[in-house]
């Protein structure tokens, strides 16, 4: 199973089909993916599942469905246990952005990473949940594939908002302040934190 995020709703790609309450099935192979993102962009309907047969085949084919944009992120801790959070749209969220050609998208974590934030010294732990939403860009719908992965750093030195990409604040968050943080963030970043 999968879930794919527009806005705080998601698109489940799963092989079950159940009775519809207070969501729709459709199949996976003859959905149109515009009708469903304006019925869940426009209706009090609370998610979509798109039903396929074979459980290996569930994301290849919704994938082909949109463009895709890939992008890497990370989910950084420091020596004090303190998470780093972006503040960007009204909202908190984790560092990230879009993959450049002839980058591995470790490489493009720790970049974005440390652009949007002014971090140092990053340094990968392991991979986390591979996140996925849709998202409106001139006019036209795309799917952003996000690979993330949590950090370390010892970096205590100034924290420098990447202005120009609409981030606000950049601030490390205790465990109170994390959880603060997530009434005021995305599904697919409360699925990490």
């Amino acid at each position: 199973m999968y879930k794919v995020f527009v806005g705080d709703k998601p698109i489940i790609l799963t092989t079950i089909v159940s009775e519809e309450t207070n969501f729709k099935n459709y199949l996976l192979d003859t959905v149109n993916i515009g009708k469903v993102i304006k019925e869940l962009n426009s209706t009090s309907l609370e998610e979509v599942r798109l039903i396929h047969k074979n459980p290996d085949k569930l994301l290849k084919k919704f994938l082909k469905k949109l463009p895709n944009v890939v992008a890497g992120g990370g989910k950084v801790i420091n020596e004090k246990g303190e998470t780093l959070f972006i503040y960007r749209n009204k909202k908190w969220d984790l560092p990230k952005g879009k993959a450049e050609a002839k980058e591995s998208i470790e490489e493009t974590s720790i970049r974005e990473v440390e652009e949007e934030t002014g971090v140092k010294g990053l340094e990968i732990v392991k991979p986390l949940d591979t996140t996925y939403h849709i998202f409106k860009r001139n006019g036209k719908h795309k799917i952003k594939v996000t690979y993330w992965f949590e950090m370390k750093t010892t970096y205590s030195g100034k924290l420098e908002p990447e202005e120009k990409e609409g981030i606000t604040k950049v601030e490390w968050l205790n465990e109170t302040q994390r959880q603060e943080a997530m009434t005021n963030s995305y599904a697919n970043i409360k699925i990490l934190v």
